[in-house]
């Protein structure tokens, strides 16, 4: 264990975070594992079973609109509202016929904008919960709580439904809603009331702004895009790389689900620490390298080389998004952290979900390990334009500003002095955020991140 990742388990509100991440994380897992078996069988349909994840993510592609909420209200009251708002709303789902299905395909959706707009409000209140320094080593932890319980969740939400039916998986999840709340009620966080509201266009467009103006952000979100699509292409390959390349029955994909779940802790706990002694485009340049390995040994037609592979693409996948939403959380005044989030979650995860549909339709003309090796060689391209394809960094004297409209006046690519309402003075590329403003020093809150 890291330093820093001891360093973040030893403050009491990270630490009441992290658990509000854990039980919430099992209560969700369980949920929507459920939920499609729960429609397949009411209905019989294969095919509306599979709608229910489209209900779940298909409010991401409208992201930047939802998430312009989070930066109208406080973050820590509205991710507790939004916790109880859930737990009140599941017991709906108490249904037994198939003419009442609908409701869970409505819970779905909300669901979904639920997860948007949780994941808004809490990557703006979590630089306040650690130093900016660990704020790789938190989200590290976040997600390897949540890969965690994607390990055990649905195994136990199955095992309920199999000998109870989906009610008492309902009431779990509705309970863990409930209890995630609590916690998050008990975190200590000062937080300055939210600026007068503006037009809802005009916040859109100062969130795409601070992308756009933002050289060294913009950049690492189009990495983070294609690597993601990337992800999403092997994703839609891995029952051909069972069938075809292993000739083992449609359930080993449990297998090596369970192998990438375990790369998946890996990355996650090692994010932080890399991200400190590498910079930003190392990391991700190591990740893509990662993606790279993995998908060319998943072409290989044997045991060892794709469980080799799957634990390669398991530990580079949750390596690129850390680093992107650290960056995100560091580098972005925190007025429009959650507009930007949102945006960039649309942008980095949008691609991978076209690409779930393109590696389907691919593999009806084309042989699955010629995709794989395709996608090896464009990870290794993205590696290198990881590290060479974006701006450049600037001495810390350097003359060179953001346009005048920027949120804050900085060097684009060097350290960042931010605004007195920013974040935090943090570092460039490659450097350690420098310490937080008395403001964030405060004790603070995260929220129980869904899914």
């Amino acid at each position: 264990m890291s330093w820093g990742t001891t360093r973040v388990l030893g403050n009491r509100d990270a630490g009441r975070y992290l658990t509000a991440v854990l039980v919430s994380g099992f209560g969700t897992a369980a949920m929507l594992l459920v939920a499609g078996i729960w429609v397949k069988d009411l209905t019989g349909s294969s095919g509306l079973a599979g709608l229910v994840t489209l209900g779940i993510w298909g409010p991401t592609l409208v992201a930047p609109l939802i998430g312009v909420l989070a930066d109208r209200f406080r973050r820590r009251p509205l991710l507790i509202w939004l916790h109880l708002a859930m737990a009140a709303l599941l017991p709906v789902l108490l249904v037994d016929t198939a003419a009442r299905v609908w409701l869970i395909f409505a819970v779905m959706v909300a669901y979904g904008v639920s997860f948007v707009l949780i994941d808004s409000a809490e990557a703006a209140l979590v630089p306040a919960v650690v130093p900016g320094d660990l704020l790789g080593d938190f989200n590290g932890l976040r997600m390897t709580v949540n890969e965690g319980m994607k390990l055990v969740a649905p195994l136990a939400g199955a095992g309920l439904f199999a000998a109870y039916g989906g009610h008492p998986v309902v009431l779990l999840d509705a309970a863990t809603f409930a209890l995630a709340a609590l916690l998050l009620s008990l975190i200590r966080v000062r937080e300055a009331p939210p600026p007068p509201p503006e037009p809802w266009t005009r916040q859109l467009a100062e969130g795409l702004g601070h992308l756009r103006r933002h050289a060294v952000l913009r950049h690492l979100v189009a990495c983070t895009g294609v690597a993601m699509l990337l992800i999403g292409i092997n994703g839609a390959l891995a029952y051909a790389v069972v069938d075809d390349g292993l000739r083992r029955p449609p359930e080993f994909n449990g297998v090596l689900g369970t192998v990438q779940g375990l790369g998946s802790l890996v990355g996650g706990l090692a994010a932080g620490a890399l991200i400190r002694r590498l910079g930003d485009r190392r990391v991700t340049a190591v990740a893509a390298a990662l993606l790279a390995a993995g998908l060319a040994l998943r072409a290989v037609p044997g045991l060892v080389p794709v469980a080799a592979g799957t634990l390669a693409v398991g530990v580079g996948a949750p390596l690129v998004l850390i680093t992107v939403w650290t960056v995100v959380q560091r580098e972005t005044p925190n007025a429009l952290v959650g507009r930007v989030s949102a945006t960039v979650n649309t942008l980095t995860f949008g691609p991978g979900t076209l690409a779930v549909l393109a590696g389907a339709a691919l593999l009806e003309i084309v042989d699955h390990r010629v995709i794989q090796l395709a996608g090896a060689a464009g990870a290794l391209l993205l590696a290198g334009w990881a590290l060479r394809g974006g701006p450049r960094p600037v001495a810390p004297d350097s003359p060179r500003a953001v346009a005048p409209d920027s949120p804050r006046a900085v060097a684009p690519d060097g350290p960042r002095a931010v605004a007195p309402d920013g974040p935090r003075a943090a570092g460039g590329e490659g450097a350690a955020p420098g310490p937080a403003t008395p403001q964030t020093a405060a004790p603070a809150a995260g929220t129980a991140e869904r899914g």
